[in-house]
């Protein structure tokens, strides 16, 4: 096995640099300034199309060694591979220009503006770092000299009326902006809480605060301010494009993060999970029932406590006494790959403890004692998959237990770090609330808060290095055989044959409904590959009317997502198995959920199979360009419908509960109880829809709506989840985008 230290540097997987430009491209006319400040040093770069890099530091220059989610060379435009070569130094309070592209960095009198450059030739201010009369500097820094770290708070002007999209995915289940402008984000991984610290700006800029560690980005009325709490450098990159271009913008910034390569076919149907199947007899029984049913299927998902001790990454033997049996036999029942959860946690009676311990694979904290927590009655560690050697020891023991007996897809749980991903300590246990949200983690990077987004970053990285491995695909593959599904990432992630989904959330309607300004928020944060619990996964009755409107309603929904997926931890009248540890009998499956509702999810499950050339399709797209699949309604009519730029600006449901699936479907889930309709807003289609004389059409009726710019109250019964689409669908079907 290749190792992964020599796999996977902190830059993680150079590309090849392509440098696509035209003749009209400006080609950067510096490779670089850089200001000394006394103590401070910033560096401006070109890096990508129409973009820079910025870094600044204290007392040395960065040492280009710092952890970081950036590709280096970028995969297209100019810039990368320089190190800290610049053309110039300018003192305290001095004066230059560097242009790349359509993007202008000026520093007059120290203070650095960001401009982009109009056809005419003018220029346009997009942000400057913030100065008033009477204000903190805009680079403002504490050290407290017992080490090379320090705080630091960066300030940049923003306009009162800007809208602000991206910024990852917030935390269940209360927030449901689409416009950030006005709120803190608090750069602190854990579940349902996957913050990106970058965003978009409706004036045409992106920025991408390259930082893996604890902070905040606070988002206010004159100022947008990016906190880092521990650093060694603080490394930002900025590009631009015309207002309402966020194709471009996600094109420009997945250049330089990476783009996410295609999944396999398989996987872009229908996964069946629920918490949890606890034996071989269930996952065979299950499989065959959707033979005999014949639904098709593309996953059967085996969860959590399916080994004998936490960290042993293996099968309980009592339990799964022949994994490639079973494996072998969904696969002849069903066609369908399986996948299996992993947890970080290791206890001491696992077979890998005193090994991992032995080799120094276990997170510890600063003052030497080791990460615990609490699960199942029992103290864990965390394993370190910051450190190459617990990254491929972790690999070859998932290779041992699962992958050689045929299975193949790995669901990466609990790692969103420093300790069992919550925010509290002793999961599980009655106390839960001690408030500190984080143990004092020591990684073999760095400390929680000057790294800690690495640490799941770095456990999917495992996964995608072993999988490739085993594969004898390139790191650089265009496509993925299989795939891991994680609940925590960050910036660069989409580059890993891996999918992000939403964490444990409420069984509740109005939850159906923040989870799509959720995907829509982390999707404009360039992860795409995004998906969620299919009926939330925690509260719904599978024996009450309610708990079955809403997994219908929840379903139909999921059909058009980028991925199906179907788990949650039910309730029912059926008895748990009290000698399994979480032995729920509840069921999960399509047939669990009334027998008037048993037709309509497999209506739905197989119009999923009949959009797959079109799913297929958009993650072709988004590889090729990184544009975004899940898309909230600014993207595609920001520049046709006023309405629409106020409505997000102002997260007006009527259009954040809505988006679309590609350029071509429009789909507006049903987030009340007991809804017969539901009112619909059809944007005003933009020129290049008009010019393919496109119209909205209702998916069910064929009825059509015109060009947009109107309301209408549309029938919505539980078969038919109000949808719109553009042109033929018979084209959609077959994988026109």
């Amino acid at each position: 096995m290749r190792t992964l230290l020599k796999m996977l540097p902190l830059s993680l997987l150079v590309s090849t640099l392509a440098v696509a430009q035209n003749s009209s491209y400006f080609q950067p006319n510096s490779t670089g300034v850089k200001l000394q400040n006394g103590f401070e040093r910033v560096f401006v770069q070109p890096f990508g199309n129409h973009a820079f890099r910025v870094r600044a530091s204290l007392m040395h220059d960065p040492s280009g060694t710092e952890p970081s989610a950036l590709l280096d060379p970028p995969l297209e435009g100019p810039g990368g591979q320089a190190g800290l070569d610049i053309s110039s130094t300018i003192p305290y309070a001095g004066n230059a220009t560097i242009r790349n592209g359509d993007l202008v960095a000026e520093f007059n009198l120290g203070v650095l503006s960001f401009y982009r450059v109009e056809p005419n030739g003018t220029r346009t201010l997009l942000t400057a770092e913030y100065t008033d009369d009477k204000a903190l500097p805009a680079r403002y820094y504490v050290q407290e000299f017992r080490s090379s770290s320090f705080e630091a708070q960066f300030s940049f002007l923003s306009d009162t009326g800007e809208g602000i999209y991206g910024a990852g995915q917030q935390a269940c289940c209360r927030d449901e902006s689409v416009n950030k402008k006005g709120s803190t984000v608090d750069l602190l991984n854990f579940n349902s809480q996957v913050p990106i610290p970058m965003f978009m700006s409706d004036k045409g800029y992106l920025m991408f605060f390259n930082f893996p560690g604890q902070g905040r980005m606070e988002f206010g009325h004159y100022k947008t301010r990016f906190v880092a709490e521990e650093a060694t450098v603080i490394d930002y990159y900025i590009t631009t494009a015309s207002p309402g271009d966020y194709d471009t913008l996600q094109e420009q910034y997945t250049a330089v993060t990476g783009r996410q390569p295609t999944p396999p076919d398989f996987i872009l149907g229908f996964q069946q999970s629920k918490l949890r199947y606890y034996n071989q007899s269930q996952v065979i029984d299950v499989a065959q029932r959707f033979h005999d049913e014949q639904i098709n299927l593309s996953m059967i998902v085996v969860d959590f406590f399916a080994w004998k001790f936490q960290g042993d990454w293996s099968f309980d033997p009592s339990l799964f006494p022949d994994p490639a049996g079973m494996a072998a036999q969904v696969k002849n029942l069903t066609g369908a790959e399986m996948m299996v959860s992993l947890w970080p946690s290791v206890e001491n009676l696992s077979r890998n403890y005193l090994a991992l311990q032995k080799n120094g694979w276990l997170v510890t904290t600063r003052d030497g004692t080791g990460v615990t927590d609490q699960f199942a009655g029992v103290y864990t560690r965390l394993v370190d998959s910051t450190n190459p050697g617990a990254r491929e020891f972790l690999w070859k023991t998932l290779n041992d237990s699962y992958f050689s007996k045929g299975i193949h897809n790995f669901w990466i749980d609990q790692a969103d770090g420093g300790t069992l991903g919550e925010p509290f300590e002793n999961n599980g246990d009655l106390i839960t609330q001690i408030p500190y949200a984080r143990s004092f983690a020591q990684y073999f990077v760095g400390t929680q808060t000057s790294a800690g987004k690495l640490y799941p970053w770095l456990h999917q990285a495992a996964i995608n290095e072993g999988l490739h491995n085993l594969t004898e695909q390139p790191l650089t593959s265009s496509s993925c055989e299989y795939m891991s599904l994680t609940r925590s990432t960050f910036a660069g992630g989409q580059r890993y044959c891996s999918y992000l989904w939403s964490g444990d959330t409420e069984s509740k309607f109005e939850v159906l409904l923040q989870q799509i300004t959720a995907g829509v928020s982390v999707s404009a944060s360039g992860i795409s590959s995004w998906t969620l619990d299919i009926g939330g996964f925690e509260g719904l009755n599978v024996d009450s009317e309610e708990g079955r409107e809403l997994f219908v309603r929840w379903l139909a929904m999921g059909t058009f997502l980028p991925y199906m997926r179907v788990h949650g931890d039910r309730s029912c009248n059926i008895p748990a198995n009290a000698s399994i540890f979480n032995g729920n009998n509840c069921p999960n499956e399509p047939w669990s959920y009334g027998e008037d509702n048993f037709p309509i999810i497999k209506m739905y499950i197989a119009l999923r199979y009949q959009l797959v050339p079109y799913v297929k399709a958009l993650f072709q797209k988004l590889y090729d360009t990184g544009r975004t699949i899940m898309r909230p309604l600014y993207y595609d009519f920001s520049l046709s419908d006023e309405f629409v730029v106020n409505a997000t600006k102002a997260n007006d449901p009527l259009v954040t509960h809505q988006f679309m699936l590609g350029p071509r479907i429009l789909v507006s889930p049903v987030g009340v109880q007991g809804a017969t309709s539901k009112i619909v807003y059809l944007p005003r289609l933009n020129d290049e829809q008009m010019a393919q004389n496109f119209s909205w059409t209702h998916w069910w009726s064929g009825k059509d709506f015109g060009q947009g710019g109107i309301s209408v109250d549309i029938s919505a019964p539980l078969d038919q989840i109000p949808v719109f689409f553009l042109g033929s669908k018979d084209d959609i079907m077959s994988g026109d985008i």
